[in-house]
């Protein structure tokens, strides 16, 4: 019942985080390719804002922007805030009930680093909280005069963080806490900067004085970032889920290859809604990274060059292989689970004997051979010899 109970928490976590998200992204989307599509307003002064005309769903739309505030202000204000903090909150939980509850199977490798559950959650949100006050003060620094170089500064502090990850937690691990650095910054953004500084202004309109511009200034530059951050963040989320992503010693690398690939695309379509054309080339940049990061995910896991140009014919498995795939997988992959908090084999994956295990060979190949995914964190110690095994029977050797 209890692992019943994990499975459907999970799943419940998820779905919330992923329709919070959806709202979220959509919104900050939205206002992005507004702001791009403004063109002068008669009745607002240049350089003040603009205004922009939309069709939708069978109507047509006026959207108009004031850059600082406007001379008065409608009864009702329509706040775009709790996109950002349900995500955030829904993301938070589902890590802590995933992660962190599960700490033995997808958080601590011994491998890498033996240490107790509490100790990795301390670790986790502690660097989570951290990482927000490094990435303010570095927004408020000097470094701020200059787009270029505070962008510059904070691609290396997440690629140095997500290295660093790796040194303390699994590869899946490291590779969503890196993501959720991201998105606490995204959230501490909207929480923190974008949302007091507009009730300032609001403020300050209500009290017939001029609105600080500093403070729009400000929420825009946080807002530009959460744009830019929002689909390397997707990305990691998404990689914890795909093992060649994460499981090479050189997954720092291409979080830096999809940082930079998320900005490229976000910068053709932030181009495109400005009027300035289609810049293709900034596809072709977020490709080459991309490939850059297949690439790099194919030859840097503990067996991904001996396992590169083989065609998988693997005949039915040996009693070698047996032995192998049942002594360090069944008890997961079961019908009946015995590791805790295991209700039900993962994706449906079941080790009965030698015809299932040949069924698999696809799965095992992906998940032990090309990467040492699984078992998870290595939590049976299957030796690389015993990979070396699996490999040579997935090839046909």
């Amino acid at each position: 019942m209890e692992a019943l109970l994990i499975e459907w928490g999970g799943l419940l976590l998820r779905w919330l985080h992923v329709l919070a998200g959806m709202a979220w992204i959509g919104s900050s989307f939205y206002f992005m390719h507004v702001d791009a599509s403004l063109k002068p307003a008669p009745d607002i002064p240049p350089g003040k804002g603009g205004e922009a005309w939309e069709v939708h769903g069978g109507g047509f739309y006026q959207v108009r922007k004031w850059l600082v505030a406007p001379s008065s202000l409608p009864p009702q204000l329509i706040w775009h805030k709790w996109e950002s903090y349900s995500t955030w909150l829904s993301g938070f939980a589902l890590l802590c009930w995933v992660y962190y509850g599960g700490s033995d199977l997808f958080l601590i490798d011994p491998t890498v680093m033996e240490m107790s559950a509490g100790m990795a959650w301390v670790i986790g949100i502690g660097t989570l909280a951290l990482g927000w006050f490094v990435y303010d003060g570095l927004c408020k620094s000097p470094l701020a005069k200059d787009d270029r170089l505070l962008a510059a500064v904070g691609f290396g502090f997440v690629v140095l963080v997500a290295w660093g990850f790796q040194q303390i937690f699994s590869g899946r691990g490291a590779m969503v806490h890196t993501g959720a650095l991201m998105a606490t910054w995204m959230t501490g953004n909207v929480f923190l900067i974008i949302i007091p500084n507009q009730k300032k202004v609001i403020a300050s309109l209500l009290a017939g004085e001029a609105p600080d511009p500093a403070l729009g200034k400000a929420g825009k530059i946080r807002s530009t970032h959460n744009n830019y951050l929002t689909l390397p963040v997707l990305f990691l989320m998404l990689a914890n889920h795909y093992p060649m992503v994460w499981s090479t010693p050189y997954a720092f690398v291409i979080v830096g290859l999809v940082l930079v690939a998320g900005a490229m695309i976000r910068v053709f379509f932030n181009l495109m809604h400005q009027g300035r054309g289609m810049q293709w080339w900034c596809w072709a940049v977020a490709a080459a990274c991309l490939a850059a990061a297949a690439a790099v995910s194919m030859t840097s896991s503990p067996l991904g060059r001996e396992a590169l140009g083989l065609a998988w014919r693997a005949p039915p498995p040996s009693e070698e292989v047996v032995d192998i795939v049942m002594a360090r997988c069944s008890m997961c992959h079961a019908a009946e689970p015995v590791w805790p908090g295991i209700a039900v084999a993962p994706r449906g994956v079941v080790f009965a004997g030698p015809e299932s295990i040949h069924r698999q060979a696809p799965q095992i190949a992906l998940q032990s051979v090309l990467s040492a995914a699984m078992p998870p964190n290595n939590i049976t110690r299957m030796e690389i010899e015993e990979r070396r095994v699996l490999l040579a029977w997935l090839s046909g050797k």
